[in-house]
């Protein structure tokens, strides 16, 4: 016996209502669990939503242009009993560490490459990552790339400016005649020359995951447009790993794993309270800076398709105990791949820490809109001199990396040295 059930759209993080770009089914095609139905459009990201559910599709509820959120009905599938029952998937997102605006590089080829033409765009930059929006399908994206050109330069001759395949033909005609324009001068990075590695030896090709293209053009652009400030510094924690230990047993009792992570988490905070502008971001214009009275917290886990930031929310509010807790589910979330929308939006500080690998000092690289990052190596025992003799203390290494535009050397010292303090005194995260 088959029953109907309601596709619906799940959470889809902090949107009331999403525009569809892509329907992909028709009535009457067969769908598995999980597979894409539609595809979703913000002004952050794209993300396909899956059926919930293995059926025949007997009617579809939306079209391409209609706006929908959490809830809304797309489609009637028919399905068998035993599938009647399966939970909703969540939604595919393609950003992760941070909103990041998709803008794909032009591919490499062997041949010379045609010149792009500089065209007029006709709809406003992306108030929220500060470049401009492309707003083209997943499709269109793909044929771009392989085509080698870059969307923010075409025009788009569809409804809010969006890009059909047909636009980004007529942008490569359009290329193909213009006259050879000079080299690049001035602040221009020069391109990479392109080798063929095979006349060296035996090669393998391997295909980044989703997650590291997508972080990985975030990361570029950071590191372009941000003028990047490292100081390092190495912080006592012989007390503090003393007060760890002895409360590990009694956090793991009530089922949290108490880390170093998490005391590093507080002390952030503490200090983030005491210099303001290390939690803040700068304004689309650069000439104000956007101080927030709220504490998130993103910390990067390594997962096995690639880094992603998940944000803990409201640091300030929670106890250690309490915090362990979120910091061990968020982070498992993230290596099994469950992470939605609202887990990766909205921080204001993010955290790199290393020290479950090893390492010492790096320049850890700062997500923006934020404007300054923490790095942590792995804690090792030193000689100390203490004005008389050496005596052994563990020293954990500190790298913040800071927007120099927001933030000079000065308080950039100063923030270093009052988290030093917090760590090496944890007592002090209460006052």
């Amino acid at each position: 016996m088959a029953d109907l059930i309601e596709l619906k759209v799940p959470d889809i993080g902090d949107f009331d209502e999403v525009e569809i770009i892509e329907v992909l089914v028709s009535v009457g095609d067969s769908v598995e669990q999980n597979q894409d139905i539609i595809t979703l459009e913000s002004d952050k990201a794209a993300m396909e939503i899956p059926a919930s559910h293995a059926g025949v599709i007997k009617q579809l509820k939306v079209a391409v242009g209609d706006k929908v959120g959490e809830g809304s009905v797309i489609a009637l599938v028919e399905v068998s009993d035993d599938s009647a029952k399966v939970v909703p998937a969540e939604p595919k997102q393609q950003a992760t560490a941070a909103p990041v605006v998709e803008k794909p590089a032009p591919a490499a080829v062997a041949e010379p490459e045609p010149v792009q033409v500089a065209t007029a765009v006709p709809f406003a930059p992306d108030s929220k990552a500060g470049i401009k929006s492309s707003h083209a399908s997943p499709s269109v994206r793909q044929f771009a790339r392989e085509l080698g050109v870059t969307l923010s330069s075409v025009v788009g001759t569809g409804v809010k400016g969006r890009i059909s395949k047909q636009d980004v033909q007529n942008f490569v005609k359009q290329a193909l005649s213009a006259p050879v324009a000079a080299p690049a001068t001035g602040s221009a990075i020069p391109p990479v020359p392109v080798i063929n590695f095979e006349q060296f030896g035996d090669i393998t090709s391997q295909e980044l995951s989703r997650i590291k293209k997508i972080s990985g053009k975030h990361l570029h652009a950071c590191w372009l447009n941000i003028p990047h400030v490292t100081q390092f510094d190495e912080a006592d924690i012989t007390e503090l790993e003393e007060f760890r230990k002895e409360n590990k047993d009694m956090a793991a009792k009530r089922g949290v794993n108490l880390t170093p992570l998490v005391f590093i988490i507080k002390a952030v905070v503490a200090s983030l309270k005491m210099f303001p502008e290390f939690n803040a971001s700068l304004s689309e214009d650069k000439q104000s800076l956007i101080l927030k009275n709220y504490y998130n917290i993103g910390v990067a886990v390594d997962t096995p398709n690639g880094l992603m930031v998940p944000v803990i929310k409201d640091v300030d509010k929670k106890g250690f105990l309490e915090l362990a807790g979120e910091l061990g589910e968020i982070s498992q979330r993230a290596r099994e791949g469950t992470l939605t929308a609202k887990d990766l939006q909205g921080g204001t500080f993010s955290i790199s820490s290393l020290g479950g690998i090893g390492g010492g000092f790096f320049t850890p690289i700062i997500n923006a809109p934020e404007v300054a990052i923490l790095g942590v190596g792995r804690h090792k025992m030193k000689p100390e001199w203490n004005g008389k003799e050496f005596v052994p203390r563990l020293m954990l290494p500190l790298s913040i990396s800071y927007d120099h535009r927001v933030i000079d050397g000065a308080a950039g010292a100063r923030f270093t040295v009052m988290l030093n303090q917090m760590l090496s005194d944890i007592r002090k995260v209460l006052l």
